[in-house]
């Protein structure tokens, strides 16, 4: 099973990657594997069934939103955010879906789109899409949302497929120690071991203009969510506040007669997270990174990078997903990034390990280096909960980007401090995160059911 940097890196749409980008892109498959096989004038009706944690915290995060759109062929790298709640209102209002934008049925919302408390089998994110005809079903099938975007089918999970690519790497790794023996060996950086897996599906050329675009999509969130106020959309009345700490920062800037030790460097990051999780809550724009709800971390840590460093280029922006790629796919492999299977320790606390890797690597630092400050940045996040108030990525969803995004510098500059050599592995910590994860009770896992969701007796 190989996993490519841009499975991790996906351009998408707010709130949620497993609940927003996952089920979307399902619907889609699913409709055009439909009309594959049938003409779609033949379907009379569409049912949508929920299950666990897409039930459970499916209205906050989107889900059945997303699953509409992605029923209307629509994809969440092409989608423009802009059309989704007046496509949603005008499909409430008639009670018609225009499935695959070609085809008109009926879409009664309470009796088609279902929010059922079962869990499926194989994974929390699970939900079911049936087709009916004249003569009853004419085709369904499951999906598992399994994080960071990520789907599979109910034959593929049966076969335990997280990943299609089947293509053989030329350094194909599946623990750390086995990446730094392999960079050791080959002498080479994280980051160059992992360009050269990449070009087995695609050139150079196209693997850099790639990470580029993600970087410029990052860099688009961060600039959209500094310059949009106001309200986020859910019923809890957060308000956005990047945009006012951004101003106070210029003002810093430019007014010499003000004390600038007010703010420091660390205030630029936080803003920074603060702006992209603020427009992942709005259903902005986004990258997944290697989740939405931890959206904030690597492109915070990112533009701190070349906000502040003179020599930053477009080549160490290349460096620094690269190498925070590779810790996100060992952590895919190795446990899980999905909130609803391990809690916000998968999302957060692997964003904060990527993020911290990729830092490490652009500064200098070795491939154990680089190893030593992904291990810190995820020690340090082991046993977060998953909890977010009224099921929205709002609270502590926000804040907990820009926190992490502090660790990861943190964690970068420890690890700078060293010679690689450290008392915990990067692999005991995933497989920790693992464990833990399992042994975590399922009210603490996306479900809105424990932890802050529920104390939280204000909202």
């Amino acid at each position: 099973m190989s996993i490519s940097v841009f499975d991790l890196f996906k351009v998408g749409v707010g709130p949620s990657s497993s609940h927003t980008v996952g089920p979307m892109s399902a619907a889609c498959d699913f409709v055009e594997a439909l009309s594959a096989q049938l003409p779609l004038a033949q379907v009379q009706r569409v049912e949508v069934r929920l299950y666990g944690s897409l039930s459970a915290t499916g209205k906050g995060h989107a889900t059945d939103r997303a699953v509409i759109m992605g029923l209307m062929g629509e994809r969440p790298d092409r989608i423009d955010p802009a059309v989704i709640s007046p496509r949603i209102e005008q499909l409430l209002e008639t009670r018609t879906l225009q499935l695959n934008q070609t085809h008109a049925l009926e879409f009664v919302w309470e009796r088609d789109m279902l929010f059922l408390e079962e869990v499926l089998p194989h994974h929390p994110n699970a939900m079911s899409i049936i087709a009916y005809g004249d003569a009853g079903v004419l085709y369904e099938n499951t999906y598992y949302s399994i994080g960071g975007g990520f789907v599979v089918t109910e034959a593929e999970a049966q076969q335990d497929k997280l990943v299609l690519h089947t293509s053989s790497l030329p350094y194909e790794f599946n623990s750390a120690e086995e990446l730094l023996r392999l960079c050791k060996t080959e002498g080479m950086s994280i980051s160059e071991l992992m360009l050269e897996n990449e070009k087995v599906w695609r050139s150079e050329a196209e693997i850099r203009s790639g990470l580029w675009n993600i970087w410029e999509a990052m860099h688009a969130c961060v600039e959209n969510g500094l310059k949009h106020d106001g309200i986020l959309p859910g019923g809890l009345n957060v308000r956005r506040r990047a945009p006012a700490f951004f101003e106070r920062l210029k003002a810093v800037e430019q007014n010499p007669n003000v004390i600038s030790s007010t703010f420091s460097v660390m205030d630029w990051v936080n803003v920074y997270a603060l702006a992209v999780n603020e427009e992942n809550a709005a259903g902005g724009r986004m990258v997944t990174a290697p989740t939405n709800g931890a959206a904030g971390i690597i492109p915070a840590v990112l533009c701190y990078y070349m906000k502040f460093e003179p020599t930053a280029s477009d080549k160490q922006v290349v460096d620094f997903l690269l190498a925070a790629g590779a810790v996100g796919i060992l952590c895919k492999k190795n446990a899980s990034i999905s909130g609803a299977e391990v809690g916000c320790q998968g999302e957060v606390g692997s964003a904060c390990a990527m993020a911290a890797a990729g830092l490490c690597q652009v500064l200098g630092g070795t491939p154990s280096q680089v190893e030593n400050a992904a291990e810190i940045g995820l020690e340090h996040n082991l046993g977060l909960t998953c909890d977010p108030v009224g099921g929205l990525v709002q609270v502590p969803c926000i804040e907990r980007n820009a926190i992490a995004s502090i660790k990861a510098i943190n964690a970068a500059q420890m690890a700078l401090r060293g010679d690689g050599e450290h008392f915990i592995s990067l692999d005991k910590v995933i497989r920790t995160m693992r464990d833990t994860g399992r042994d975590m009770q399922d009210k603490y896992k996306e479900t809105s059911r424990g932890g802050l969701a529920v104390n939280a007796i204000e909202c």
